[in-house]
C-alpha cells in the first residue's frame, strides 16, 4: 500500500515558500504522494444566504495544475488530484494540463476527477451544473483518445475534435483516472470507467457495500475488478498509534493507496503540519531500510 499525504489547502496560505518546504519534506520523510483538492473559486457568505460550504471565498486553494508544475520541479514524488471537479472545465485543455504535469513528473501524475458540489463555482466557470454526471463520462473518453493518439476526431454530445490533437504526448498513454466516488451511481460509474477510486468513508460495512458495487460495475463492464486502484484517507487526531491501526484497517480492506491528511487538525502553518507527518511516517514506517 503506497502512502502519501494531502497537501493541507487551505491551511499552508499564499507563502510559495511554504509549498515548496511541504513538499521537500514529506519526501524526506519517506511519503511517495501529495494528493491536493481542486476549487477555483470560493462563494461569499454574506451575499450567498445560508451558506453551508466547507469552503467559501476566503478559503486558501492552490490550482492543482499549476502548483504540481511547480513541484515536479521540487521533488519526485507522485502527484495526485483528488480530486479536479473535471465538469466545470473544458476537457480538451484539461487533457493539455494532464499532460504537461505527466511529462514534467516523467510519467507520475495521477488524475483523480469528480462532479462537486459547487454550484456557485459551476457559474463562475460558464459550466451547467444539472448534467454534470453525463458530461464528465465524454470528458473521459475525449481524454484518453487525446493522450494516446497524436490525431483525434471525437463527436460526443457535449464535445467535439476534427482532427487534432496535443504536442508534446504525456509519458503515460493513458494517464491513470481515478474517480471520487458516494454515491451508487458514482460507485456504479467508477467501476464502469475509473483506473481506481477514492471511497469516501472509512474501513467497515459502508466501504464493503460501496466496493461491492464498484467491483460489480466493473464485472459487467467485461473489467477485471481486482485491477482498480482504491486509495483511502486518513485523518490526523495527534495519536500515531492510533493512526497506525487504520491504516493497517485499510490495507486490510484492499486499499492500494492511502493518504494522510493533516487538514482541519488545528496544527496551524506548514511547520505544524510537518511535525505531525513526522510522527505519522515514524509510527507508519516510513523511509526505514
Amino acid at each position: 500500500m503506497q502512502i502519501g499525504v494531502v497537501f493541507p489547502q487551505s491551511e499552508i496560505g499564499a507563502d510559495p515558500g511554504a509549498v515548496r518546504a511541504y513538499g521537500r519534506r514529506v519526501e524526506e520523510l519517506g511519503f511517495r504522494h501529495v494528493l491536493a483538492y481542486d476549487h477555483v473559486v470560493g462563494a461569499d457568505p454574506a451575499v450567498h444566504q445560508g451558506w453551508s460550504g466547507p469552503y467559501d471565498v476566503h478559503t486558501t486553494f492552490h490550482e492543482p495544475m499549476v502548483m504540481f508544475g511547480y513541484l515536479a520541479a521540487l521533488t519526485s514524488l507522485e502527484l495526485v488530484t483528488g480530486i479536479i471537479i473535471l465538469p466545470q472545465r473544458q476537457a480538451v485543455l484539461a487533457a493539455k494540463q494532464a499532460a504537461e504535469v505527466d511529462l514534467l513528473t516523467g510519467g507520475r501524475f495521477r488524475m483523480g476527477v469528480g462532479l462537486g458540489w459547487n454550484h456557485v463555482e459551476y457559474e463562475a466557470l460558464g459550466a451547467d451544473f444539472g448534467t454534470r454526471g453525463k458530461r464528465i463520462e465524454e470528458q473521459v473518453a475525449l481524454m484518453r483518445k487525446l493522450w494516446c493518439e497524436q490525431t483525434v476526431t471525437f463527436e460526443g454530445e457535449h464535445h467535439r475534435v476534427s482532427a487534432a490533437g496535443l504536442a508534446p504526448l504525456p509519458v503515460q498513454r493513458p494517464i491513470p483516472v481515478w474517480f471520487g466516488a458516494q454515491s451508487p451511481p458514482a460507485y456504479r460509474r467508477a467501476g464502469r470507467l475509473a483506473d481506481g477510486w477514492f471511497p469516501q468513508m472509512s474501513p467497515g460495512p459502508e466501504l464493503d457495500q460501496a466496493k461491492a458495487m464498484v467491483e460489480e460495475a466493473a464485472t459487467q463492464a467485461g473489467r477485471d475488478p481486482s485491477g482498480l486502484g482504491m486509495e483511502g484517507r486518513a485523518g490526523w487526531t495527534g495519536d500515531a498509534e492510533a493512526l497506525a491501526d487504520l491504516a493497517g484497517r485499510w490495507r486490510e480492506a484492499g486499499a492500494t493507496h492511502l493518504s494522510i491528511n493533516t487538514m482541519g487538525a488545528g496544527l496551524g502553518p506548514v511547520e505544524g503540519h510537518l511535525e505531525a507527518l513526522e510522527e505519522a511516517a515514524a509510527a507508519l514506517g516510513l523511509g526505514r531500510g
